[in-house]
């Protein structure tokens, strides 16, 4: 069982959060807390797993309260701001949730929290991993993206662009880090620092490029021993 607090200055949020994790049998909700200044005792006194913590927040930030603990608890970031990601990810958070959280987009966060805190075999939440889709922040909505449509992921500073069968793309700001480790590893490889590839579009391995849809993309270095594994596995 997980011991979970959510700190919010939003009575809303709070309320959306605390019906998400009712639906959830592997999760106690110990406290609801307006503040961080409110959430301090109750992190330090210890027994709390997991806490969702949204980042603008008067008094103290977020990511003020989250740097003052000595010994957080895993935290998932919940905010409506996207500018925020990357002092999340600089903070080692488990998760990082855009306001309004659909309740699927919480579960891949709660199934992440499983996943470090609970043994794979005892845990009942629904399996993110079981799902076909993902869902992007693009252009202040949130793009519901098909695996089986995505060719592969190009790295641009500090945002990526999904490019998509029919010519299609979607760009959304996150690092190729977060978006690697929210994507199906049986599905997309890390080719290159600025590229992911859909395995099942490749059409072609040529010295140190894969070729999908006529584009050719470059293999990395420290990734080409990774592919070429997979290539081989599959070959004739």
């Amino acid at each position: 069982m997980i011991n979970a607090i959510i700190v919010d200055d939003e009575p809303l949020a709070l309320d959306i959060l605390e019906s998400y994790i009712e639906k959830i049998p592997n999760i106690n909700l110990l406290q609801r807390c307006g503040s961080a200044v409110e959430a301090f005792e109750i992190v330090r006194s210890g027994g709390v797993d997991l806490m969702f913590l949204d980042i603008q927040m008067p008094q103290m930030t977020g990511i003020e309260f989250l740097k003052s603990l000595k010994n957080p608890p895993l935290v998932v970031f919940t905010t409506a701001y996207s500018e925020y990601a990357l002092d999340g990810y600089d903070l080692n958070v488990l998760d990082y949730l855009l306001k309004p959280i659909p309740f699927d987009r919480f579960m891949t966060a709660v199934n992440k929290a499983l996943d470090q805190l609970e043994p794979a075999e005892t845990s009942t939440a629904p399996a993110a991993d079981d799902k076909d889709f993902i869902f992007v922040k693009s252009d202040k909505k949130l793009v519901k993206v098909r695996y089986a449509d995505i060719l592969y992921i190009e790295g641009l500073k500090d945002y990526v662009i999904i490019r998509m069968t029919g010519g299609n793309r979607v760009i959304t700001l996150q690092t190729m880090k977060s978006l690697e480790e929210k994507m199906p590893d049986d599905k997309f490889k890390r080719t290159h620092r600025s590229y992911i590839v859909a395995l099942d579009k490749i059409e072609a391995v040529i010295g140190n490029m894969v070729e999908i849809e006529k584009k050719h993309l470059p293999i990395g270095k420290n990734y080409r021993e990774d592919l070429l594994r997979i290539v081989n596995e599959n070959r004739l």
